[in-house]
């Protein structure tokens, strides 16, 4: 049996099986708490916890999952390409709106993290929480950030923007889907991107979009910022 958890094959089926799971409690229930993430990540856990299997074992399927982060980011530009003629059409509003956002992000963090006395490995690590993971990793890494607070960070910041971004969309009356989804890939990378991409067509093009451009911008502040 040990053989068989210590094969790549078992992760990726692992992840597989525990987020199609998600997606079908999601779509049953139709709720923005039954976030496929969040249900494949206490499935998997619980597995390795029941069954005793080491982290390790588990992380060799993990590790070819994770080779696939950067090119599913990377895809984004197909629906970001479609909608060409909306970008052209509000391309000030789209770098100003990403600025700020990456701007408030990174400002937030920083002034929590002095608030609470955290260290300077701390800081650096959670800074680029809204971006999505392969960029958050290359911009903290070279900094001296801790890779797993980094990833945990940017992970419980998709999620958490992809289950309150329907509410405060309603909240605040935004009715412009350009700027719904602009602020959803602005604060929450890929994972709130996802849930744009269910809000509409735009949204979702223009999410993946400021994905790419709030991701440039983390990397440009986070030079000044970790001086």
């Amino acid at each position: 049996m040990s053989e068989v958890f210590s094969s790549p094959y078992f992760g990726v089926a692992l992840s597989v099986i525990a987020f199609g799971i998600g997606v079908g409690l999601h779509q049953k229930f139709k709720t923005p708490f039954c976030n496929p993430l969040v249900i494949a990540i206490v499935l998997v856990c619980a597995v390795l916890l029941i069954f005793r299997i080491p982290y390790e074992s588990y992380n060799e399927g993990g590790e070819i999952i994770n080779m696939f982060l950067a090119p599913a980011t990377a895809c984004l530009a197909v629906a970001v390409y479609t909608k060409l003629r909306i970008l052209k059409q509000y391309w000030l509003p789209v770098l100003v709106g990403c600025a700020a956002g990456s701007a408030a992000s990174m400002v937030c963090v920083y002034l929590l993290c002095r608030l609470f006395g955290l260290d300077e490995g701390l800081t650096v690590s959670l800074l680029p929480k809204s971006v999505t993971t392969p960029i958050a990793v290359s911009i903290a890494e070279p900094a001296g950030g801790m890779i797993p607070v980094t990833v945990a960070a940017v992970i419980f910041t998709g999620i958490l923007g992809s289950i309150l971004a329907p509410f405060l969309i309603r909240i605040f009356h935004v009715s412009d889907p350009v700027a719904a989804g602009l602020a959803i890939g602005a604060s929450s990378h890929a994972v709130g991107t996802s849930k744009a991409i269910e809000m509409g067509e735009i949204e979702g093009a223009m999410s993946g979009l400021a994905i790419g451009i709030c991701g440039i911008m983390t990397v440009l502040f986070s030079m000044f910022a970790v001086q």
